[in-house]
């Protein structure tokens, strides 16, 4: 209960799993993971500390030697199927 009481302090401390990590000597960070299940402030924390991408609204244009790429590697494996 200690062990693990601390290990949850020293990850709301650090917000860094590696350092609880090292701290408790686990051979594997799949291990550590649990103290990430079981508190789910830090999984809200990491999640808002991340910035979502910014989209931009509107139809993607591709560009005339990427259709153009594209549309010749669509003849090439026509032909080629059409050899066979």
């Amino acid at each position: 209960m200690l062990r693990h009481t601390c290990a949850l302090t020293v990850l709301q401390a650090t917000e860094d799993l590696r350092k609880v990590s090292l701290w408790l000597g686990h051979a594997s960070m799949q291990t550590t993971e649990m103290y990430t299940r079981i508190d789910h402030s830090v999984k809200l924390e990491a999640l808002e500390s991340v910035a979502a991408p910014k989209l931009r609204s509107g139809r993607f244009k591709a560009a005339d030697k990427l259709v153009a790429a594209l549309a010749s590697a669509t003849i090439m494996q026509r032909r080629k199927a059409t050899k066979a």
